[in-house]
């Protein structure tokens, strides 16, 4: 295929996967290597490469809420989580958890799911998403209570899980929206949290991918066209989905990307 069509065809991708609960990564990935033919070691860097173009989109979204976290830095040492530091709190304290699980979870683990048992850790968030759903379906009579700014609790939790959600075949925004959600956030609250925090992992990611490497698998211009393809395409669907939860009731959006995961995972696992 022409290189500009492959990176106009990784951006879609990167730009859609990135906000539902399928891995981004490993559906880019697995897209590039069967395209291109470049190894599964070269598909995987690029694919956390064009993370930098859904963490712009992320931004561009979200813009009042950066401008005001990043406002709220010279209070942050001394009122972490108050109300106006605790968007701030919640990301630095969420980026160091990642930072300290997702580097070793990678080495450790990134050769077995690679291979099949990626699918079965997407089939794993698709039930989980699914559970969460019908739980927030029944919060109200379980009791599980309301949660309107995120705690530290909720900061190491969600870092953890986003860091092990490096791995090929794990939805990060499966995982740690699945976590906000059980801890009684509501549904619009956890994908803003989930997608503000996805912003400083996905420079990183990028980042180190290009320290480590350059610009992986295909050539500059094609990478460039993919980055902007997946900024564009990842604002719209952003926009897309935050409407969605917006006029219809979370735990149903919640309940049907969780069978879609889990439809998703079992057909890679097999």
């Amino acid at each position: 295929m022409n290189p500009i069509l492959v990176a106009i065809l990784l951006g879609l991708l990167q730009g859609v996967l990135e906000w539902i609960p399928v891995s981004s990564e490993g559906g880019v990935a697995l897209a590039s290597t069967v395209v291109t033919g470049v190894s599964p070691a070269a598909a995987t860097r690029l694919a956390l490469f064009l993370h930098a173009g859904t963490a712009v989109a992320a931004t561009a979204y979200y813009r009042a809420e950066v401008r005001t976290i990043l406002q709220s830095i010279r209070q942050l040492s001394r009122r972490p989580f108050a109300d106006e530091t605790a968007d701030l709190s919640f990301i630095v304290i969420a980026t160091a958890a990642t930072a300290v699980t997702g580097l070793p979870a990678y080495m450790a683990l990134d050769a077995a799911v690679s291979n099949l048992e990626g699918g079965l850790f997407l089939a794993l968030v698709g039930g989980l998403l699914v559970i969460t759903g019908l739980l927030q379906r029944f919060a109200a009579a379980l009791s599980l209570g309301e949660r309107e700014i995120p705690d530290w609790i909720d900061a190491v939790l969600v870092g953890v899980l986003q860091g092990l959600a490096i791995l090929p075949g794990v939805s990060r925004s499966g995982t740690t929206v699945s976590a906000l959600l059980l801890r009684g956030h509501e549904g619009e609250s956890s994908l803003r949290l989930s997608f503000l925090l996805s912003i400083p992992a996905a420079l990183a990611a990028n980042a180190l991918v290009l320290v480590d490497d350059g610009v992986p698998a295909i050539d500059p211009l094609p990478a460039v066209v993919a980055l902007v393809v997946s900024a564009v395409v990842g604002y719209l669907t952003v926009d897309a989905l935050v409407r969605l939860v917006r006029q219809v009731p979370f735990w149903a959006v919640c309940t049907v990307f969780g069978g879609l995961g889990v439809v998703g995972g079992l057909l890679v696992a097999l």
